[in-house]
């Protein structure tokens, strides 16, 4: 044991050294804040023809899949098709720019399109003045801005108080939202509004089943087909695993080769007719039509201001964690802040192109990472395949069967509902989170996706707030545990599950807290651990019998037998707090243990020892240092009641263990007595002088 009686250093730099510290080191720290912003060029310099290959290979393929998605997605935005194309192109050609993940495929999502849409006409319900495109480049620039924005400040950790139940809540409700929503497209029905809550969605397609048209040939057969081709290619992979990847492509391909199919089929079908006897397309312009600045009109700024949160929550919630996804998967770590510059400056970006808000494809990832990609540069080959459809495609596109694209749609979104496995497991692991994950699907059924949103992750909010205002609290005993050779024992509450566990000797308590002490829930500890205490421990001055002398508060019923009680109980003499789970204390948690010392002195006439186990940092021994704790102030051997002053040495000498009361005669005091102590059993031994 040391002679200083604390765990860290107490010398703080002086102010004058750390500001020239940091003026010091700021051109070098500007240096490498600014490359960071650009990951490109820490990987670049090693590109060679095998990466090139494999990153050929995987953009062409996820470029089969976005084009027919995009188109779709575009049309769940109340957009038309060639939207989703030119959000498509933006985000695949410049991500590589900025990523940190070599998977992520940014494009229009079937969530992000879905509450487009039902943003775009709450808005124009409101004001018609402005087209859906005006309005969705509007968003795309200002949430894209705000991305930005949160990234440059590094402020990527605000995606972490998101929790997962929320974000599976609120995408299966939204994939149940977009599948049901697509019904009345597959089978040919018309005049179905998707745009309302989903269970009157649902109502109203039930109701016009009778106005099925032969569009539901076409869509009920291309679902069929985009599913056994899914399984059939599975099963055929294992089955032939020698031809493994020749079956993966197909199977990645059945998108594109629906609608080529359909298409022609379609074609075939319009050879001669002035009209069409079934749903398509139709005009889709070639190009780049539609470039130019966004609309930032003061009033129609003020029309979306009041949707930006939820779109904002969404744009960056469900890039971040899919990115983070796939870096677990594939064993590299993305940077969180740095994701939300690269979806921060493609929306912005692409508000020019006439985009809408776009961002990371759960789907498409999926693909391009099952295709072999090698870097982020893999998605210049699909914005190349993007502008190839753009400007030489087009024409074809006119024959598209909308029940196709509704067939593709609901393909793609059924994977998003999370199954039962997942459903069961949050029920085993936490009943709040499978009622947070609940209220999600709820509320995007019968409302919006934004409403799921909101609910959902207020309602998780408000969990985290309870969780640190009202802390678990523990009176800890010791358990010995087997070990070769000397005891062993660790530190357990004292409850009914460790029924063999030994409590500390009277006069000694020792308490955990499961938070750190901050001020939501330094009042709660405050109380739980005074009433703890008046409620083992005696008194200074035994209560007085008589009922006239009662305190005012006292509304005991017994207050005779239960004064005689408490007399009965040990005086209290040291407490041990184990700090293990606090890695933080403000101020009003410090005011708390302050108070905690006044109320337990007055309570027990005498001063107390006040041990702190487990310091993490030194801030905390700071915050302590500064409350008066640390520093050997008593005047009394606090462990025994029977002794009230600390004896001289000559006088120590005399003293027999009989006389001291003690079971075991304990350790000689050291010169200088520590109070704060990196360990639970070191602070233990201290509080109890070495006699447990």
């Amino acid at each position: 044991m040391t002679d200083s009686p604390y765990i860290y250093d107490t010398s703080k730099p002086h102010v004058k050294e750390k500001t020239f510290e940091i003026v010091r080191e700021l051109p070098g720290s500007s240096t490498r804040y600014i490359k960071s912003l650009f990951p490109i060029f820490t990987w670049i310099h090693y590109y060679n023809l095998t990466w090139l290959i494999s990153d050929v290979i995987a953009g062409i393929t996820v470029g089969l899949v976005v084009i027919p998605q995009s188109m779709g997605y575009a049309k769940i935005a109340t957009l038309p098709v060639e939207y989703g194309l030119y959000s498509s192109f933006v985000g695949v050609s410049i991500y590589f720019l900025f990523a940190t993940s070599k998977d992520i495929t940014i494009g229009p999502t079937a969530v992000m399109s879905l509450l487009m849409g039902q943003t775009i006409d709450a808005i124009l319900k409101v004001n018609t003045n402005y087209t859906n495109v005006t309005i969705a480049a509007t968003f795309s620039l200002l949430t894209g801005l705000i991305a930005l924005v949160l990234g440059l400040l590094r402020l990527g950790f605000v995606v972490d108080f998101i929790p997962a139940p929320v974000v599976a809540g609120f995408t299966t409700g939204a994939a149940l939202n977009i599948a049901i929503g697509q019904v009345a497209n597959l089978l040919g029905i018309s005049g179905v509004d998707n745009k309302q809550a989903t269970y009157l969605v649902l109502i109203n397609t039930l109701k016009a089943l009778g106005r099925t048209k032969f569009d539901a040939i076409i869509g009920l057969i291309g679902l069929l087909f985009l599913y056994t081709i899914k399984h059939g290619s599975s099963y055929l992979s294992r089955r032939y695993p020698n031809r493994e990847k020749l079956f993966f492509f197909f199977g990645i391909a059945r998108n594109c080769l629906l609608v080529v199919i359909c298409t022609f089929i379609a074609y075939l079908l319009n050879m001669g007719r002035t009209t069409s006897p079934i749903s398509i397309l139709k005009t889709v312009p070639s190009g780049f039509e539609h470039i130019g600045s966004p609309n930032l009109d003061r009033e129609l700024v003020s029309l979306v201001s009041g949707f930006l949160p939820g779109i904002s929550v969404v744009l960056i919630l469900e890039h971040v964690a899919i990115a983070r996804s796939f870096g677990r998967i594939n064993d590299y770590k993305i940077v969180a802040s740095q994701e939300l510059i690269a979806i921060g400056a493609t929306n912005t970006f692409g508000s020019f192109f006439g985009a809408y808000p776009a961002t990371g494809s759960f789907s498409r990832s999926a693909i391009k990472a099952k295709s072999g990609v090698r870097t982020p540069l893999a998605g210049i080959f699909t914005g190349a395949l993007v502008i190839v459809s753009l400007y030489f495609l087009t024409p074809a596109f006119y024959y598209i069967p909308n029940a196709t694209l509704s067939a593709v749609i609901i393909h793609a979104v059924l994977n998003l509902i999370s199954g039962p496995a997942y459903i069961k497991q949050i029920w085993k692991i936490q009943f709040w989170d499978f009622m947070v994950f609940v209220l999600g699907v709820v509320f995007n059924f019968f409302f919006n996706v934004e409403i799921g949103i909101y609910v959902s992750a207020g309602v998780a909010l408000v969990l985290l707030l309870v969780r640190l205002a009202r802390p678990r609290f523990h009176a800890l005993g010791r358990l010995e545990i087997a070990s070769s050779g000397s005891k062993q024992f660790t530190y357990v509450p004292l409850c009914p599950m460790f029924q063999t566990a030994q409590s500390p000797p009277d006069g000694v308590l020792i308490f955990r807290f499961d938070e750190s002490l901050t001020y939501p829930n330094s009042s709660y500890v405050e109380d739980q651990i005074v009433n703890y205490v008046k409620s083992h421990t005696r008194r200074a001055t035994s209560n007085s019998e008589k009922v006239s002398d009662r305190s005012w508060n006292d509304v005991s019923s017994d207050y005779e037998n239960k004064a005689i009680e408490m007399s009965k109980l040990p005086k209290l003499n040291a407490i041990v707090f184990d700090f293990s789970a606090v890695s933080t204390i403000d101020s009003t948690g410090v005011q708390a243990l302050v108070d905690i010392k006044k109320h337990l002195e007055k309570h027990t006439g005498d001063v107390i020892e006040y041990h702190f186990a487990n310091i993490l940092n030194e801030n905390i021994q700071r915050a302590l240092i500064v409350a008066g704790f640390g520093e050997p102030e008593q005047k009394k051997l606090l462990i025994d009641v029977g002794i009230t002053e600390v004896p001289s040495d000559e006088e120590a000498s005399d003293i027999t263990p009989d006389e001291i009361d003690i079971p075991k005669e304990p350790a000689k005091l050291t010169v200088r007595k520590k109070y704060l102590h990196l360990s639970l059993h070191e602070a233990v031994t201290a509080a109890t002088n070495g006699a447990w």
